[in-house]
């Protein structure tokens, strides 16, 4: 009888272990970004995704051809940044703000978010 409950205890176990790694398995590196470089974007939000598993801000810029050019900037989990005390409202829409991003390796207007500054003076971020 006891082995029948270790072998039934065993065959639950093993799928469970499965699914709880699988999140860990999936997330990326983050190596899609030079983290040696830095660039500095002044434009406008367009729109702040706080959703998981990663935020994502949408900031329009001129690409310094009178065009607008959209960015899209990834920052942390949105648990993660709600316990710092950052709200889906800290980046509103039609806010004018210079952010400093590890751009793309590839050269996409794409980057991982490092610093932000708003018009009024508030930075977010290591703003240095």
């Amino acid at each position: 009888m006891r082995s029948a409950y270790k072998l039934m205890l065993a065959t639950l176990a093993i799928p469970a272990l499965l699914v709880s790694i699988q999140p860990a398995l999936a997330h990326h590196s983050g190596a899609e970004f030079d983290n040696d470089k830095v660039v500095e974007l002044t434009g406008t939000i367009k729109e702040f995704q706080f959703k998981n598993p990663h935020t994502w801000i949408q900031i329009v810029v001129d690409d310094g051809k009178g065009q607008p050019t959209e960015w899209s900037l990834e920052w942390g989990a949105p648990n993660s940044l709600g316990r710092q005390g950052y709200r889906p409202s800290t980046f509103p829409p039609g806010a004018k703000v210079t952010m400093r991003v590890h751009p793309m390796r590839n050269g996409s207007p794409a980057g991982g978010f490092i610093a932000a500054k708003f018009a009024d003076g508030k930075t977010i971020g290591r703003w240095e």
